[in-house]
């Protein structure tokens, strides 16, 4: 017969284990309970999937806490979570027999600090998820079995495993691991922070170019001006704004530093302090290039298809200009790469060329109301429209060398 016996029974081999991984069985055999004789230890272990060590090195660098529940002793818990890389080897760890007897208050201030808990029951999961809340953290918890539902429900996000997990444990959860992979959590925080970032950028491009639009409008009213563009020009500058090129921010592809970047706080809205600033620099650089180009090419006679011409164009060659920086707001477009982005680059060549009809081919120019423009005007005003796109980019580069890689204000999670 097979027993589980204490490990006290073999002190000399206790020590091999305890530092390891491993449940540990003591063997024995014989005719009756008491007459058995000692055959060994067997140390049998689950050890952590493949990646789950990279994948807890790159959240934690990200500013992602991850804690280990289990039921486990302490030193198989402490052996799995050096071996995954908890906390870089500096951990800490709390019993459930520990939080059985603490407060809320002061599991709330300690919780964080913890990285382990072990010998824990589904109560303890609960009771660990409402103190990192308290603390202001927005917690991610997994699970897989019927008792895990509770905390699944309760945490900000419940992550239930697809293959391993209970019917129950899936209804409760906001999310399942159809393949049980940790690390795949880890791609899913890398292509929420970049879905984030792309609706920044879509935010940015939209705003400054709807408010220079605005302006000009406004100021040349308010000054008893002519009016620099006619109602199909304003439409057609619309239909780029919102457009091929417009959309094709919201497809950038997820840059690879972005799971680096620290998590922002909830309470947070998309157009912080940064971004603002941003929009009304790029705004204010598009209006004052338009309202040049305008001022120069309008005669003393009044206004003539040049002028509107060569005032609609300069304001849509701004509008492709904006959109190019537009596509990150702390990387350079070098770094980024030019080409990474197909979309948005079919998106600009199909606006250039369709600019180009506009004031080029005749049943257009009677629509538009435009003429046609010789090459040393199509090369100013490229010149002048890049300034808006060569500004931002040295805004970047004053951020990124002079006052260190601009993030926002970062708020901890815990997976």
């Amino acid at each position: 017969m097979t027993l589980r016996i204490c490990l006290q029974a073999a002190p000399g081999r206790r020590h091999i284990f305890s530092a390891s991984p491993f449940l540990v069985l003591a063997l024995a055999s014989g005719p009756e309970l008491g007459r058995l004789t000692f055959l060994g230890l067997i140390g049998i272990i689950d050890p952590p999937r493949n990646g789950v060590k990279e994948a807890v090195h790159v959240l934690t660098e990200s500013g992602v806490s991850v804690k280990m529940i289990t039921g486990d002793a302490l030193h198989t818990a402490w052996a799995i979570g050096r071996n995954i890389g908890l906390c870089n080897g500096s951990m800490k760890a709390m019993s459930g027999e520990e939080l059985d007897h603490i407060t809320e208050s002061a599991l709330s201030s300690t919780v964080k600090n913890v990285s382990i808990f072990y010998r824990t029951s589904p109560k303890h999961k609960l009771k660990i998820i409402k103190a990192l809340q308290q603390g202001g953290s927005v917690v991610g918890m997994t699970g897989d079995g019927v008792n895990d539902a509770v905390a699944l429900k309760s945490a900000d996000i419940g992550v239930a495993m697809g293959k391993a997990g209970t019917d129950v444990s899936k209804e409760a959860a906001n999310m399942i691991l159809v393949d049980d992979d940790f690390s795949t959590i880890m791609n899913a925080i890398e292509e929420g922070k970049g879905i984030f970032y792309n609706i920044k950028n879509f935010v940015r491009f939209q705003l400054s170019t709807s408010i220079s639009a605005l302006s000009l409008i406004t100021l040349s009213t308010v000054f008893n001006l002519p009016n620099p563009l006619n109602a199909m020009q304003i439409l057609w500058i619309n239909i780029i704004m919102d457009g091929p090129p417009a959309q094709s921010l919201g497809v950038e592809p997820v840059d690879k530093d972005a799971i680096k970047q620290p998590p922002r706080n909830i309470s947070d809205t998309i157009l912080n302090r940064s971004l603002v600033l941003k929009i009304f620099l790029s705004a204010t650089v598009i209006i004052s290039g338009t309202t040049f180009v305008f001022w120069k090419e309008i005669p003393e006679s009044g206004i003539t298809p040049r002028t509107t011409t060569m005032t609609f164009t300069c304001f849509v060659f701004f509008d492709l200009f904006n959109a190019l920086t537009c596509r990150s707001q702390t990387k350079l477009i070098l770094e980024i790469g030019l080409f990474r982005n197909r979309m948005f680059l079919y998106s600009v060549l199909g606006s250039i060329l369709g600019q180009m009809a506009v004031i080029y081919i005749p049943p257009l120019q009677k629509i538009f109301q435009t003429e046609n423009l010789g090459g040393l005007d199509l090369l100013f005003l490229i010149g002048l429209a890049s300034s808006v796109f060569i500004l931002s980019e040295l805004v970047k580069m004053c951020e990124k060398h002079c006052c260190g890689r601009l993030t926002d204000d970062g708020h901890q999670e815990a997976v």
